[in-house]
């Protein structure tokens, strides 16, 4: 039986998605749960998988192609089956208007489609798809010397990664960092994503009563175990110190449920599963990855399961799953040299936690002074949801597991 593929809704507020590439080819084989596509977000790019087994049947938008969500963009059938697809995707559309009508029990206003974004002049004169531009600028690669196969000669990111291998048709220019010139005003126009990460956090600090909390932590014990830890181990499987971090606050929010909650308007929701996003830092901006279920898991799957997400984030190759459903935030600056901040919610969520630096200084110990190891943390939580006593007490919590990180392997 033949299905239509449709762009997927990847996050709540998410309009429209470019086709960055398409993983599976017409009359390629493809099983339920396999990646069929690359798709664009204003967020990342993001592997799709399939919804349905059989063959690719047709293709119904190019490479590079932006649409809205719910648009049909493939047709997947069985091997040989005859396909009418202008009449599958006729009652596709009719069974999902019945479905609205059906469902439309609201007297909330509908939400506008968003309008169609303009390319700046200067994209007018080389037409690429953002991957394609994104991995460009990366590698150094004028876009000039790329042929286009995309739709219209568009560039898009096989293009390029062809003029990778090949080495022959594009030419390597040097990066140059950005500086200040003297003198010299420069026009950035934002990039999507930081446009989405301002408008969130905008939003966060207006509408979200934030408060904090700083604690010091004696983390010796903690770089002591990580040391010994990654003497045996291969130096790709090496565990952080974010990932002792992820562990002992996941192990640390079983005993505080509403720091574990989302709030959606006068409807608190406790979560029953604890999944940390991690910030990471990407160009122009930064996503968050998610480990999911963080307290049932060790260490090594902790650190295993993060560096692939990390790697995905920088091959732009991220999937929906590793960016949505966290319940609790880190943020860690620490190997910035950053001592201590603040971070800003990431909503719905109960709060989020800023990680500085593991550092020497001195310390009191039993009347006399020593030098230790201590690392600051900040925590930043919605007043809605918690209060300050209670929020202090998760952060003495903690502590037991960042200083004594045996707690963390039982």
């Amino acid at each position: 039986m033949a299905n239509i593929v449709e762009m997927p809704k990847l996050g709540f507020d998410m309009a429209e998605g470019t086709l960055a590439k398409w993983v599976k080819s017409e009359n390629d084989q493809v099983e339920k749960g396999e990646v069929l596509a690359e798709i664009e977000t204003d967020k990342a790019t993001v592997e799709v998988e399939s919804s349905f087994g059989g063959i690719v049947h047709k293709h119904l938008i190019a490479e590079g192609t932006a649409v809205p969500v719910g648009t049909p963009i493939a047709v997947v059938a069985e091997e040989g089956e005859q396909v009418d697809i202008d009449a599958l995707v006729a009652d596709a559309e009719e069974s999902k208007t019945e479905t609205k009508e059906k469902s439309e029990n609201s007297t909330l206003p509908k939400k506008q489609p968003e309008p169609q974004k303009q390319e700046p002049p200067q994209d007018k004169m080389i037409k690429a798809s953002p991957v394609a531009k994104r991995i460009a600028e990366e590698e150094g690669i004028s876009l000039s010397s790329v042929k286009g196969t995309g739709p219209g000669g568009r560039i898009v990111k096989r293009d390029v990664e062809k003029a990778l291998q090949t080495g022959a048709s594009a030419k390597r220019a040097n990066k140059p960092k950005a500086t200040v010139k003297p003198g010299v005003d420069e026009q950035v126009p934002l990039s999507n994503l930081r446009k989405a990460i301002g408008s969130r956090m905008a939003e966060s600090r207006q509408t979200v009563p934030h408060f904090f909390i700083t604690s010091m932590y004696d983390v010796a014990e903690l770089l002591k175990t990580r040391k010994q830890m990654n003497s045996g181990l291969p130096e790709d499987e090496h565990v952080s110190v974010n990932d002792f971090i992820i562990r002992a606050v996941a192990l640390a929010l079983r005993d505080y449920p509403n720091l574990n909650a989302s709030l959606n308007g006068d409807q608190l929701t406790r979560h029953g599963d604890i999944h940390i996003g991690n910030a990471v830092a990407v160009e122009n901006g930064l996503l968050t990855v998610v480990v999911r279920n963080a307290d049932q898991k060790p260490l090594t799957q902790i650190s295993a399961e993060a560096n692939q997400m990390i790697q995905r984030v920088k091959a732009g190759k991220v999937r929906n799953e590793d960016i949505e459903g966290s319940t609790f935030t880190i943020s860690n600056l620490g190997m910035y040299a950053v001592e201590d901040f603040v971070a800003i919610i990431n909503p719905p969520e109960a709060a989020i936690l800023a990680i500085g630096s593991a550092k020497e200084t001195p310390v009191v110990v039993d009347g006399e002074l020593d030098i230790g190891l201590r690392m600051k943390a900040t925590i930043s939580a919605d007043h809605r949801i918690t209060d300050g006593a209670e929020a202090a007490e998760f952060m003495q919590h903690l502590a037991q597991f960042l200083e004594q990180p045996w707690r963390l392997f039982a």
